[in-house]
């Protein structure tokens, strides 16, 4: 793992303030998490699930998750309330090749949570964590369905990198458009106008 990857979670658990009030604690997933964790993927409507690329109604795929947790390649930070896990931002990493430099994040919130500001919250802090941990871009990749996500993601202030039609299958073979989302991370240093 990273140093910088590191210095980030330091900065955690930290709670943030959901618009209708609500506090909810953000935290990276921890190894005992596997049963609150899977409980979160159940929770997710069947029609939602078959877009998810593994099999997280089983708990064999998320122990195997929580037992081999690897902040530098997949960073999974968790939104609790009350010790309930309602919602998770990831950040995938490619550690060598030519994405090195690209992060891609996937966010899920349960539905009962859903409307307050949470999967935003989340996917914020993926962003912070993303550029202070030195990428230089982030992308999220989505369904045609996905429709409140994608917008979502473009208040945040991605960008449409392309739509490609009937391009992915779900877990019931339908085919779907699939959508890649951009962001350009700013250094802190390209903010100031360093030489200038």
């Amino acid at each position: 793992m990273s140093f910088s990857i590191e210095l980030e979670l330091q900065k955690f658990p930290k709670i943030v303030t959901l618009k209708d009030g609500t506090k909810v604690t953000l935290r990276p997933l921890r190894r005992d998490d596997e049963r609150d964790f899977h409980k979160l993927f159940l929770g997710i409507p069947e029609p939602e699930r078959m877009f998810i690329k593994h099999r997280v109604t089983d708990l064999e795929v998320i122990r195997d998750w929580c037992r081999s947790i690897d902040y530098g390649r997949n960073l999974p930070m968790v939104a609790l309330i009350g010790g309930k896990i309602i919602g998770d931002a990831t950040l995938h990493q490619q550690l060598g090749g030519w994405k090195r430099h690209v992060g891609r994040v996937s966010v899920l919130v349960h539905p009962e949570f859903r409307g307050r500001g949470l999967a935003r919250a989340l996917v914020s802090e993926i962003i912070e964590i993303a550029r202070n941990a030195g990428l230089e871009k982030v992308e999220a990749e989505f369904i045609g369905e996905q429709e409140a996500a994608i917008k979502m993601f473009a208040m945040l202030g991605f960008s449409q990198l392309l739509r490609l039609e009937d391009y992915v299958k779900d877990m019931q073979a339908v085919t779907h458009d699939y959508i890649l989302m951009g962001l350009e991370l700013k250094t802190d240093e390209e903010y100031a106008g360093v030489g200038g």
